[in-house]
């Protein structure tokens, strides 16, 4: 049996999965400035979500996680979080997932010609995976 109606705090919840609401929180503390609450909570989106089933939720998921951990100055974890983005666009055909690429480059830039080569090498791989799926 279903929750009872009568608690309203609980309706919104039986919809939703602990990946999506913790994507859904990321966001809203991306857009508040708390950005090492919404890396943590992106953090638990991933590592909540059956990717097999949510593959280009889980590659756009990846790629704001890597957007947050640039931001914070940790180029080198975003890369490595951007890898597996990366990784998992296998088989993903999505505006939204192509978008995350676009933006994973664009937060890049700033790095390409510093000698950070975990930056060339996953702008390099998101350059390939975005003509492979233009």
């Amino acid at each position: 049996m279903g929750w009872p109606a009568w608690r309203p705090w609980a309706i919104g919840v039986w919809f939703f999965s602990e990946a999506s609401l913790a994507h859904e929180t990321a966001r809203t503390l991306w857009a508040l400035g708390d950005l090492q609450g919404a890396q943590d909570e992106f953090w638990r989106s991933v590592h909540t979500r059956k990717t097999d089933a949510f593959g280009r939720t889980h590659v756009v998921t990846l790629g704001y996680l890597g957007a947050a951990q640039a931001s914070q100055g940790n180029v080198e974890a975003a890369c490595s979080t951007w890898a597996q983005a990366l990784d998992a666009m296998n088989g993903v055909h999505s505006g939204r997932a192509r978008e995350a690429l676009i933006n994973m480059r664009r937060v890049l830039s700033p790095y390409r010609n510093r000698g950070i080569s975990a930056a060339a090498e996953i702008d390099e791989r998101a350059k390939g995976v975005l003509r492979r799926v233009a």
